[in-house]
């Protein structure tokens, strides 16, 4: 595309010949003025001569007024850019491309691709890249479109060829960085373009490879030989030979570049994610130094921080952190941080760590893999070559971290956990004891002050002695002290002096912080204490603000006060504006302060009147963060679909719920929220009164599941509440459950499963009569069905759900349905009917205003009109659906749009852009998983083959083949075909 006209002068010709002034077109007349303008440009500010721009613009036999009329169009142009741009000049002319306020996107151009050259001569391939992307970006179709002359012909061959080389320039830039899997589209549709040049072909052969398409690489090989033999009569050049050599013994070398590693199309991102240090650091010298050395040598090897008996609060996390900020000078490409929660009852997933690091690095959700052998393997390959350090802080044990780590050289991982990970090969061991009574009194005395621990330095001693030396006791008795200025360390060391107060802060484990904890939570005032424990019992990683407020039952003012105190106090952090959390360590004191305090009964509400046990405050606390959730969850859902009856067969909420002004708000918060509220669910499964709310938040927020990025953790929620649902014998709860799993089970493309949770849910929904699950399975069934490709089974099924949407006046799903409906008809050939139903879905939600489901009926036209032979008019309704499914971020959807465009493109006869959509489909992981996937590579094939890249398509059909006859699924009729055809060539 062009790049904005800005103000001043400006002109183009990297496209259509144009000229903008201050950001306003002119009018550059006719073609043959045009092409006198094109050649003036392109002299650099040097003046062409008369005969020189005859020659240009007519060649070799000019008309006989040529001279006349080359004086012509200078005059008109002079007219409309002004003498003083185009100049007179020994009787030809010049324009000053270089003269203040006046460009040329060529010159710009070769501008940004100098300065990519540098850039990648001094090894900083990410700005290399970015440089070329933005010359590239600068080509408004073919340069000197549609000019006349010979001039312009051979200009036109020198500037396609000049952006190829670029094009050239920056694939190979994607591989060193990373972004194999992405180039794959691009490559496959320009090397479609210009089968004979063979770097493109070499360069598709790589990026293949590294995205785990070995049979694919080799094919490309197996193509090009062939290509070349039969149009040249050569074989293929040395380098793609040695590269084909290569592959075929998987040479390690191809892995990655040793320049480092992306997994998306945008800049190398570089984190910086360590936390603050503390300003107060005091002692721990030889430590310091020993880890600071090892960190100086990183080549791959691991150091892991591990305190003694596991004692919590020994200054693990504070060490390494200090640490990491000294040395991260040595690690210029980033610094990663995670805390692995070792010390909950839910450590952290590795799984779920690589996620957040790739995110780090810039990686889209839509490119991260979904095994953690995936993610680990893409981790390391963006490590390759890079020098980054990794803090894992606070880990469990070795199996938690091994895939965590870099293994790369040059990268170093610095690892906290209270057990001694001997099992850790390769580990650089250090045991970090309590402070020495030096080192404690330093740090005392650095938080206290000086003037006071002189005044009563025998008091100090008392007291980090009672501390029992250990870091964080210390800091938080100090901490206690420093905002108390009426207070004198004496007063502190009595306090510490009462065992009772105390609880024996001396004795080794979890004792020593508690007691600690002890001595902050002592201070807190009724509301604080009671905001502290009811808090600490959410198993989010954080909670908001209104969440918060809500599972306190105060108002967000109220409750912000509340936890704002608590961050004053150290016993709770702010994450971010209007977000809290908890300190491992302080949420398991937080919660035994909870159980301590409903066993004395203190906080217990009193028993029902008719004798029933009293339910605890922290349940109620947590009903209350339910309901929040639910109430507003629901709000978004309705928000998002405005005539959706399910809404009103959800249990109406207590709290009033957020309230969202546009929709886009509202998938802000639940996309926020998503692992909270997630988690909510997960933890209300273990009590059976809350399962109820707990499912209907599971279908208020349904899109989750769609989104790819939370589908897995929506699909755990969804399985524990189904398993509590049996358990406690709760019919309704256990269908809505199964109807939340069938859908996902569905979009992951595990059909057979799918259908077993689908046909139990209906025999529950049947007993519980609930009209939510019985109108809702027979559509889930239907679409099953008919991606089994069981058709005879798959149209009862979605007229029996018409009929059931439409007795519960839903009239939005009754739509949605019409639509399933409208697949059915394009599977059975009965295009007019399938066209028809499609618009019927389209016409209600523009009507009503639906916007995510306008663009499923969008997309299932586009399909229609596909399949009827109208791919013109499908391609318009796709990307209408594609604009809705990006904004909505449902990125499943996205890759599932891709694909149908490929089969659109296909049916126009356009493979290169057919095979780019298929690839960028791949990539995206659409809806329908590993099914979905080959019948992607079906498509992809297809339109290789009518490339003339046979060798490459047979590849894409032997793994479909493998994905498709594991699943048994009806298109491997289709694949079997394909291969047997290919087999007779």
């Amino acid at each position: 595309m062009v790049a904005d006209p800005g103000t001043g002068l400006r002109f183009a010709v990297l496209g259509p010949v144009r000229a903008w002034r201050d950001g306003t077109q002119l009018s550059t007349g006719s073609p043959q003025q045009r092409a006198l303008l094109a050649a003036i440009l392109l002299r650099g500010g040097h003046t062409a001569t008369a005969p020189e721009l005859v020659d240009a613009i007519w060649g070799e036999e000019p008309p006989q007024q040529a001279l006349a009329a080359l004086r012509t169009y200078a005059s008109r142009l002079r007219k409309v850019l002004g003498s003083r741009t185009l100049l007179s000049e020994s009787g030809g002319y010049a324009i000053q491309t270089s003269a203040p306020r006046v460009s040329l996107d060529l010159d710009q151009a070769s501008r940004l691709a100098s300065l990519a050259e540098k850039f990648a001569a001094e090894g900083d391939l990410c700005k290399a890249r970015e440089h070329y992307v933005e010359a590239l970006a600068l080509w408004d179709g073919e340069p000197l479109s549609h000019l006349p002359g010979p001039y312009a012909e051979t200009q036109r061959v020198r500037l396609a060829e000049w952006r190829l080389s670029l094009l050239e320039h920056r694939f190979d830039l994607d591989l060193q960085v990373g972004c194999h899997a992405e180039a794959v589209s691009e490559l496959t549709a320009v090397s479609a373009a210009h089968p004979l040049r063979e770097r493109l072909r070499e360069l598709l052969m790589l990026a293949l490879y590294r995205s785990g398409r070995q049979a694919e690489a080799l094919a490309v090989y197996d193509d090009t030989r062939a290509l070349l033999a039969e149009e040249l009569g050569i074989d293929p050049c040395a380098e793609l030979s040695e590269l084909h050599q290569r592959i075929l013994r998987a040479d390690e070398g191809l892995a990655l570049a040793s320049s480092g590693a992306r997994g998306s199309a945008g800049d190398w991102v570089t984190p910086h994610q360590l936390p603050a240090s503390v300003t107060d650091f005091t002692g721990r010298s030889s430590f310091v130094k020993e880890l600071r050395d090892e960190l100086a040598n990183a080549d791959g090897a691991v150091m892991a921080v591990s305190a003694v008996a596991g004692i919590g609060g020994v200054g693990k996390t504070t060490l390494a952190i200090h640490v990491a900020h000294a040395a991260k000078d040595r690690f210029p490409d980033g610094q990663l941080y995670a805390d692995l929660q070792g010390a909950s009852a839910s450590p952290t997933e590795p799984r779920a760590v690589l996620a957040s690091f790739l995110r780090a690095f810039g990686i889209a959700d839509s490119a991260i893999p979904e095994s953690l052998e995936e993610r680990a393997a893409l981790y390391r390959s963006l490590l390759s070559g890079r020098r980054v350090l990794t803090v894992l802080d606070n880990a469990r044990d070795a199996a938690q971290i091994r895939q965590l780590l870099p293994g790369n050289e040059g990268c170093a991982a610095l690892i906290t956990s209270r057990t001694r990970m001997v099992d850790l090969a390769g580990a650089y061991l250090v045991d970090l004891d309590v402070m020495s009574p030096d080192e404690a009194m330093s740090l005392f005395t650095k938080i206290v002050g000086e003037e006071r621990v002189r005044a009563e330095r025998e008091s100090a001693m008392d007291v980090v002695a009672a501390c029992g030396f250990l870091p964080l006791a210390i800091r938080i008795a100090a901490a206690r002290l420093a905002a108390r200025r009426t207070w004198t360390v004496s007063v502190l060391a009595s306090k510490l002096a009462d065992e009772r107060r105390r609880l024996d802060v001396l004795q080794a484990g979890d004792q020593a912080v508690r007691a600690t904890f002890e001595l902050g939570y002592g201070q807190l005032d009724t509301e604080q204490a009671r905001a502290f424990r009811l808090l600490g019992l959410a198993d989010g990683s954080d909670i908001s603000l209104h969440a918060a407020a809500a599972a306190l039952d105060r108002d967000p003012e109220e409750a912000e006060e509340l936890l704002e105190s608590l961050v004053d106090t150290s016993l709770l952090e702010s994450a971010a504006p209007g977000r809290y959390r908890f300190h491992d360590l302080l949420r398991l004191f937080a919660r035994d302060r909870a159980r301590r305090t409903e066993q004395d009964g203190s906080q217990r509400p009193d028993a029902g009147a008719d004798g029933t046990a009293a339910v605890s405050e922290g349940d109620l606390a947590h009903a209350r963060l339910l309901d929040f959730y639910l109430a507003t969850g629901k709000r978004a859902f309705a928000l998002d679909r405005p005539a959706e009856r399910a809404a009103q067969h959800l249990l109406e909420a207590n709290h009033p719920g957020l309230d969202f002004e546009h929709r886009e708000e509202a998938l802000d918060w639940l996309f926020t929220e998503a692992s909270c509220l997630l988690a909510c669910v997960r933890q209300s499964a273990c009590t059976p009164a809350l399962l109820r709310p707990a499912v209907d938040l599971l279908f208020a927020t349904i899109d989750l599941s769609d989104s790819g990025v939370h589908s897995q953790s929506y699909e755990q929620a969804a399985t524990a509440v189904r398993d509590a649902a049996d358990a406690a014998g709760d019919a309704l709860v256990g269908a809505r459950a199964r109807v939340t799993l069938t859908h996902s089970h569905a979009d992951s493309g595990r059909f057979e499963q799918a259908d077993e949770e689908a046909t139990h849910a209906m025999l529950l929904a049947l007993s519980a009569e609930d009209p939510l699950s019985t109108s809702y399975l027979p559509n889930e069934r239907g679409i099953i069905a008919t991606y089994l490709g069981d058709y005879e089974r798959a149209e009862p099924f979605i007229l029996q759900a018409i009929e059931a949407f439409r007795d519960d006046r839903n009239t939005s799903s009754e739509a949605s349905a019409i639509c399933n409906l409208s697949r059915i008809h394009m599977a059975l050939g009965r295009h007019e009917s399938a066209i028809r139903l499609a618009r019927e879905g389209v016409s209600f939600y523009q009507r009503i205003g639906l916007t995510l489901r306008l663009a499923n009926a969008r997309y299932t036209l586009g399909c229609a009109l596909t399949r009827a032979g109208r791919p013109e008019e499908a391609l318009v309704e796709l990307q209408r659906a594609l604009e809705v499914f990006q904004d909505s971020r449902q990125d499943r959807w996205v890759g599932v749009t891709h694909f149908r465009f490929a089969e659109a493109h296909l049916a126009l006869g356009d493979a290169g852009t057919a095979a780019t959509h298929a690839e960028r489909a791949i990539t995206l992981r659409a809806i329908g998983g590993e099914w979905r996937r080959g019948t992607v590579l079906i498509v992809l094939g297809k339109a290789l083959a009518e490339l003339g890249q046979h060798g490459r398509a047979q590849a894409c059909w032997l793994d479909a083949q493998q994905v498709l006859e594991t699943r048994n699924s009806p298109e491997r009729h289709e694949v079997r075909e394909l291969l047997a055809a290919t087999a007779h060539r």
